[in-house]
């Protein structure tokens, strides 16, 4: 019957005669062989075998039992795992054909369950006549080495699938910058094939040729770079922004390659311009807003601060250093020293709260105070987790000087109001006093009230801050003037009265130039009035003089009582003004001097 073998096992030709002299050799010999060793009869019976065929195989056979043919190992396979018959193996064959086999790979399987993978070579062994007497096998174990093999393959195959298939762009460029390869990832980022990438100058591509200049020469002197940004110019025109990370390979000292790994990073550029215009955008409004504006990080410590707070503080803050506010000084409300570390800002970032409704006052290097409202917010991220503070300081001065002059007009105003009821009681009763008749009483009290009704309206236009008494002299008595004519002519130094001295000089020169009409100088055709001022800097305190002369008028004729013109004027200057007045009712016409203090 024939006996097919197994296709993997092939023939050779090679001479035999080193494998026939270990099947002469004695045992003692074969056993020193580091190799192991058997010998078959023409049956295939194992008639000779050394100590490392029996290690091999994990058992002893015995020697020329027929039952054990070919060889000695309990069970064989193929390298497939396709299980092997003892009577189709290549010792099988060499004994049975004559066919010699060398490099062949068979597996043993131990008693133990354990498998080995063995390289084998058999010659044929002949007699004198040519027949085939047997065979010698001698084989050795494979099996690190096969896995060595297979491992250093694999990781071959995984060195090529994690370069051609990596998720980023990978290529290789020589020393004189030609691309060398390139995987997949790198094509598709830029559009390109391989055809129209591989081979080409990698300068070709960069946008800056300053930058890949800059990483050729790093890489070339044995620098590596690691994140190096980079434009690179895509097949449709676009640029891509790049990191680069690479370094150099060498072999016996002489560069062979760089290796470079290209991560696009186009959107997070984009993402981080816009950010950046945004962020560029929120300081311009931060800027733009009068209020002064300050951020600080976690610990207090100040990261940003805008143009208002600069003028607010009257310095120019330094960030990262200067903590919890941008002021020089502050000081509570009612003046006490306040820390900073003590101060609005402060609490809202140990405490992670808002602050608000509290009062302070900052001083400035110059020494200036002024009082201010803070506004410290935390700042937190998605999550709700504080990342800082904000605070807005608002200055109150303006406010806090209209709340004083508020209370000061109030107060100005209930004294004035009072004073003037008091003036026009006054003014009725001796108005009253003075006039007979009803219808009297009536013109001379309607003509009081009318020349105060005016000083109070000139004070008023001027918000009560004092009142020029040319002006005063000018609303009072340019009534009087005839048309063509100058009949009161008034003037003197420029000198600005107080509301209470305007207004008691306003009646005064009401009562002169009522008497004047009625029985002086302005009752006549021809009669004039000459009222001029000065100012005596020489008495302890100012003194403002006034002179009323009139002339043209009818004779003067001194009255035997004082009327109540005469009372008024009198006790006005006096009482009112602290001053003095001389009354002289000469012939040629009524002079009237006074003089009081400014102040």
């Amino acid at each position: 019957m024939s006996v097919i073998f197994p296709s993997q096992f092939e023939a050779s030709n090679e001479p035999a005669v080193g494998l026939r002299a270990l099947s002469e050799a004695d045992q003692a010999v074969l056993d020193a062989i580091p190799a192991a060793v058997y010998v078959c009869d023409a049956d295939g019976a194992l008639v000779r075998f050394n100590r490392e065929a029996v290690r091999l195989w994990g058992r002893e056979p015995r020697l020329g039992d027929t039952c054990e043919r070919y060889c000695g190992a309990q069970r064989l396979y193929l390298v497939d795992g396709t299980s092997l018959p003892h009577d189709r193996t290549p010792m099988a064959r060499a004994v049975h054909t004559g066919e010699s086999c060398h490099g062949a790979e068979v597996v043993v399987e131990r008693p133990d369950g354990s498998r080995r993978t063995l390289m084998v070579d058999i010659e044929a062994l002949r007699d004198g006549s040519g027949r085939i007497s047997g065979a010698v096998n001698c084989f050795r174990d494979i099996t690190d080495y096969k896995r060595a093999h297979e491992d250093k393959q694999r990781y071959q195959h995984d060195l090529e699938d994690f370069f051609e298939n990596s998720a980023v762009g990978l290529h290789l460029v020589a020393g004189d910058g030609t691309i060398l390869r390139a995987n997949q990832a790198e094509l598709d980022m830029l559009g390109y094939t391989p055809e129209e990438y591989i081979g080409r100058q990698i300068i070709d591509f960069h946008v800056d040729r300053d930058v890949i200049d800059q990483i050729l020469e790093d890489l070339l002197a044995g620098r590596s770079i690691e994140k190096r940004f980079a434009r690179l110019r895509a097949r449709d025109g676009s640029i891509r922004y790049v990191q680069i990370t690479s370094n150099a390979r060498y072999a016996d000292g002489d560069f062979v390659n760089t290796r470079c790994f290209t991560v696009d990073v186009t959107e997070q550029h984009a993402a981080h311009e816009a950010l950046r215009q945004r962020e560029h955008q929120l300081r311009q409004i931060l800027n733009a807003l009068p209020a002064a504006i300050y951020m600080t990080d976690n610990e207090g410590r100040i990261t940003f601060y805008n143009d208002a707070a600069v003028e607010f503080s009257g310095r120019e803050p330094t960030l990262g250093s200067d903590e919890w506010c941008v002021s020089w000084r502050l000081y509570t409300a009612d003046g006490a020293p306040l820390p900073h570390d003590e101060c609005p800002m402060a609490v809202a970032v140990r405490e992670q709260r808002e602050i608000r409704g509290m009062e302070a006052i900052a001083e400035r290097p110059d020494g200036s105070r002024f009082p201010f409202i803070p506004y410290p917010t935390p700042l937190r991220d998605e999550h709700g987790a504080m990342v800082g503070a904000i605070n807005m300081l608002v200055d109150i001065t303006d406010r806090k000087r209209a709340e004083e002059d508020q209370q000061t007009l109030i107060h100005e105003l209930n004294h004035r109001v009072k004073n003037t009821l008091a003036l026009v009681q006054a003014l009725a009763l001796q108005t009253y006093r003075g006039s007979p008749e009803p219808h009297e009483f009536i013109d001379k009290f309607q003509g009081r009230m009318l020349a105060l009704s005016k000083a109070h309206d000139l004070l008023t236009r001027r918000n009560w801050t004092g009142l020029p008494i040319s002006e005063l002299c000018g609303i009072e008595l340019d009534v009087y003037q005839v048309a063509g004519r100058e009949r009161i002519r008034h003037g003197g130094p420029q000198v600005t009265l107080s509301p209470r001295v305007a207004l008691v000089l306003c009646m005064v020169l009401h009562e002169l130039a009522t008497n004047a009409i009625k029985y002086g100088a302005l009752s006549c055709e021809n009669g004039h009035v000459a009222l001029q001022w000065s100012v005596d800097n020489d008495a302890p305190e100012a003194r403002l003089r006034l002179s009323w002369q009139e002339t043209g008028g009818s004779p003067v004729v001194k009255p035997t009582t004082a009327g109540f013109g005469t009372r008024f004027i009198e006790r006005s200057v006096a009482k009112d003004l602290g001053g003095q007045v001389e009354l002289a009712f000469e012939p040629a016409g009524l002079h009237c001097a006074m003089q009081f203090p400014l102040s």
